[in-house]
């Protein structure tokens, strides 16, 4: 048995409304296409049209991108979005209790696609570098350098190549706009991307629009979520 979809509320309809119409106002002079905004935001164009058309209320994070494609203020079409934006950035971050820095094996991604096994102590010479974080990864927690740039964007959050990123390997949630390391289960490589659930189709999504977001489908294994990464050319 299917059901209909409920409809959007009149504000949040209008809201997609002024958005799409500022799209098409601009997309002839921006050369836009509903492809490149998706590729933008790490999401389907069919997503993007469901937005546009008012099938699904926008978001704050297609609401940043939108923008920055049609060069407009969020608020031009969703001043609730660009609030709620302003409102998060505004949020003073709880003060947190001291913690002990510990220090995590700087490993290759060869023995980061293998799966580092043990219980609870790394093998003899895993790594000739040790970095320390005053974040928790756990007993098997580790560090790995980001490899080229497909994690590299022009606005934060920004991972260029040769960034420190401390890994979780157990005891991790998948959660959307969360990032990664996964493992192809057909090559043996690793890779750290960002993950993205959209309609219901999760997505290994590069922060570079140069390149492409991959279906998180059988042939990937999540092997580990990024919880700290340490600024490099300071």
């Amino acid at each position: 048995m299917t059901t209909s979809k409920k409809p959007l509320s009149a504000p949040l309809m209008a809201e997609c409304k002024a958005a799409n119409d500022l799209f098409l106002a601009k997309k002839n002079l921006l050369k836009l296409t509903q492809k490149k905004i998706a590729e933008a935001a790490g999401i389907t164009p069919v997503s993007v049209n469901q937005y546009l058309r008012g099938i699904n209320p926008l978001n704050a994070r297609f609401a940043a991108v939108l923008a920055k494609a049609i060069q407009e203020p969020i608020e031009s079409f969703s001043p609730r979005l660009a609030a709620e934006i302003a409102e998060m950035a505004n949020v003073s971050p709880m003060v947190q209790p001291h913690r002990n820095a510990t220090e995590y094996p700087l490993v290759s991604w060869v023995d980061a696609g293998r799966g580092i096994e043990s219980t609870g102590v790394y093998p003899s010479g895993i790594s000739d570098e040790w970095l320390s974080s005053t974040v928790n990864a756990g007993p098997k927690g580790y560090w790995l350098r980001v490899k080229g740039k497909s994690m590299t964007s022009d606005t934060p959050p920004t991972f260029p190549e040769g960034t420190p990123i401390l890994i979780c390997p157990e005891g991790f949630d998948l959660i959307s706009g969360k990032f990664y390391v996964a493992r192809n289960l057909t090559s043996g490589e690793a890779t750290f991307k960002q993950y993205v659930l959209d309609a219901g189709v999760g997505y290994l999504v590069p922060l570079n629009p140069s390149y492409q977001p991959v279906v998180l489908d059988e042939s990937w294994e999540i092997i580990g979520r990024a919880i700290d990464a340490k600024i490099i050319g300071m």
